[in-house]
């Protein structure tokens, strides 16, 4: 039998994950109005009712000034992969070299893997196919990826995305456990994690 705390905090986590996907749902149409807010909200409440979504742990920690920083740079990236696929559509001697990447997260929270996931699917040239979510490993399809440079190159803008939330939001142990592979990736001088990667042209 729940307490009365228990219940008041089972609330306040389904009300402020469905305000997630409220929002989410927002950004995902690039369209803040009244007529994306109910759509959201309806579908929030359809997708909490009819699918089984595990339960998220909130982490109960907010930096301000850390989120304000992690939505400005969204919508920077945003806009600027927005011009970069503009110019290949463009590009008379384009040659198509797409890739699937698996990227390992180096976190393990639920919250953390979806806000990171949808981060990158929203920015154009990357969309999220499949997660892991045992090993809190993204796969994803990338444009104009041709040399390993540029697969590396693209991982670390994940990880870096990653690493934005987490200071934004992510709880005390998500904080630490970046703090312990950024260390173990000075020492060793590779990222943490076996991430993998199929690339080819088309």
């Amino acid at each position: 039998m729940t307490t009365p705390t228990e219940h008041l905090n089972g609330l306040i986590s389904r009300l402020t994950l469905g305000g997630g996907l409220v929002l989410l749902w927002m950004l995902l149409w690039g369209s803040f109005d009244w007529l994306g807010l109910v759509t959201g909200v309806l579908l929030a409440a359809l997708v909490s009712v009819v699918f089984y979504l595990p339960p998220v742990q909130l982490s109960g920690r907010l930096n301000p000034w850390r989120t304000v920083l992690f939505f400005l740079r969204l919508l920077l990236d945003i806009v600027s992969a927005s011009v970069q696929v503009a110019a290949l559509a463009l590009a008379p001697r384009y040659r198509p070299g797409n890739a699937i990447l698996a990227v390992p997260l180096r976190t393990r929270s639920d919250l953390i893997l979806t806000w990171t996931a949808i981060a990158t699917s929203i920015v154009p040239g990357s969309l999220v196919v499949d997660i892991d979510r045992v090993t809190s490993t993204l796969y994803l399809h990338v444009l104009n990826l041709h040399t390993l440079e540029q697969v590396e190159r693209f991982r670390e803008t994940v990880f870096a995305t990653e690493s934005r939330i987490v200071h934004a939001f992510g709880s005390r142990e998500d904080l630490e456990r970046l703090r312990v592979c950024a260390a173990a990736t000075e020492t060793s001088g590779k990222p943490a994690g076996q991430p993998g990667e199929k690339t080819g042209d088309e």
